[in-house]
C-alpha cells in the first residue's frame, strides 16, 4: 500500500472511531435499546420516506434541531404549537418538517407508548437528514425529555443572519460551544435555503458605494436577479449556491470565493479566527476532502444536542409533539 493511501485509510478509521465514541452528559447511546428497540429505525425510515418525496425536508429537520437546542435547550419546545409559542416567532416561521416528527411520533406511540421523547425524535431526524444528504453518520446519545415551556420571546437570542463573528461567538459560548463548533455547525448551511429578506440588505445600499464589498463582484448581479430591490422578501434562495441538497464542502468553498449568502456566513471568512478553521476544512489532500468536516460536524452536533438537557424526572414524554401533556 502506498504511504498516502495508508495514511488516508488510517485517518478514516480514526475518524469513524471518533464519531462513534462521542457521548453526551445525561444522555447515552442506546437509551431505548430495551424500552423501545426499534425507536431509531422507526425514525430513520420515517425520515427516509418524507425526504424521498421532498429532499428539501432534510435541511428543514437539521435546522429545526438547531433552533430547538438554542432556545430552552434540546427539549422539543420548538415543536409546540399555539399562540406565542417558539414556532410563532419571526425567526422560526420558515422552519419545516414538523409533519415528519409528528409522523414518527405517531408510529412510536403505537410501538412503544409514552417512551420516546419528541426531543430525541428531532435529534435523530437531524442526524438521519445529514446522512440522506450525503454526510457521514454519527451516534446520537438519547434520553432527553420534553420541555413544558415554549415562548416566542425566548427565541430572540437565537443566532441571527446579520450577526458579526464576535456576536456569534458570544451566543455559542453562552451555550457551551466554542469557535470550532461555531464554524462547524454553520456548515449545516451546505444544504437548504434562506429567504431574500435575510440577506438582500447586502445587495443594495449596504455602504455608500453600493453592495457589501465582501461579496464577489461577479456574483452580485446573480443575487440581485434572484432578490430584486423591493421584491418578494419571502422568496427562497440556496444557502450553498450550486449544491443545496448535498452535504459537502461547497459551502466553505463559496465563503472563500466571497459567495456566502448570509452576512453571518461570509463573516467566517472575513475574520482571522474563523477563517483558519474554514481553511482547515478546505486544505486537506484530495482524497480526504470532506472527511475532517464530517467527523467534526458529528462531534459538534452531539455537543449541541446536549445543551441544557432535561433528563431523569425533568420535563415529560409528550404524547403528541405539538402539545404539552
Amino acid at each position: 500500500m502506498e504511504p498516502r493511501s495508508f495514511y488516508s485509510l488510517l485517518f478514516l478509521l480514526l475518524a469513524l472511531a471518533s464519531v462513534n465514541s462521542v457521548h453526551g452528559q445525561g444522555t447515552r447511546q442506546g437509551f431505548y435499546s430495551s424500552s423501545c428497540p426499534r425507536a431509531e429505525s422507526i425514525v430513520k425510515s420515517t425520515v427516509q420516506s418524507h425526504v424521498k418525496s421532498d429532499p428539501t425536508l432534510a435541511a428543514g429537520l437539521l435546522r429545526m434541531h438547531f433552533h430547538d437546542c438554542f432556545v430552552q435547550g434540546c427539549d422539543g419546545s420548538v415543536l409546540i404549537s399555539g399562540s406565542n409559542t417558539e414556532r410563532t416567532n419571526f425567526a422560526n416561521l420558515g422552519l419545516r418538517g414538523f409533519e415528519v416528527i409528528d409522523d414518527a411520533k405517531t408510529q412510536l406511540e403505537t410501538a412503544c407508548p409514552g417512551v420516546v421523547s419528541c426531543a430525541d425524535i428531532l435529534a435523530l431526524a437531524a442526524r438521519d437528514s445529514v446522512v440522506l444528504s450525503g454526510g457521514l453518520s454519527y451516534q446520537v446519545p438519547t434520553g432527553r425529555r420534553d420541555g413544558r415551556v415554549s415562548q416566542a420571546s425566548d427565541v430572540n437570542n437565537l443566532p441571527a443572519p446579520f450577526d458579526s463573528v464576535d456576536v456569534q461567538k458570544q451566543k455559542f459560548t453562552a451555550k457551551g460551544l466554542n469557535t470550532q463548533d461555531l464554524v462547524t455547525l454553520l456548515g449545516a448551511h451546505t444544504i437548504g435555503t434562506t429567504a431574500c429578506q435575510f440577506f438582500s440588505n447586502r445587495l443594495y445600499n449596504f455602504t455608500a458605494n453600493g453592495p457589501d464589498p465582501s461579496i464577489d463582484p461577479s456574483f452580485i448581479s446573480q443575487l440581485q436577479s434572484l432578490c430584486p430591490q423591493n421584491g418578494d422578501g419571502s422568496k427562497r434562495v440556496a444557502l450553498d449556491t450550486g449544491s443545496q441538497t448535498a452535504f459537502d464542502l461547497s459551502y466553505y468553498n463559496n465563503l472563500r470565493r466571497g459567495r456566502g449568502i448570509l452576512q453571518s456566513d461570509q463573516a467566517l471568512w472575513n475574520d482571522a479566527s474563523t477563517q483558519k478553521i474554514v481553511q482547515g476544512y478546505l486544505g486537506l489532500i484530495r482524497g480526504l476532502l470532506g472527511l475532517k468536516f464530517n467527523v467534526e460536524f458529528g462531534k459538534s452536533m452531539v455537543k449541541m444536542g446536549n445543551i441544557e438537557l432535561k433528563t431523569g424526572t425533568d420535563g415529560e414524554i409528550r404524547k403528541i409533539c405539538s402539545a404539552i401533556n
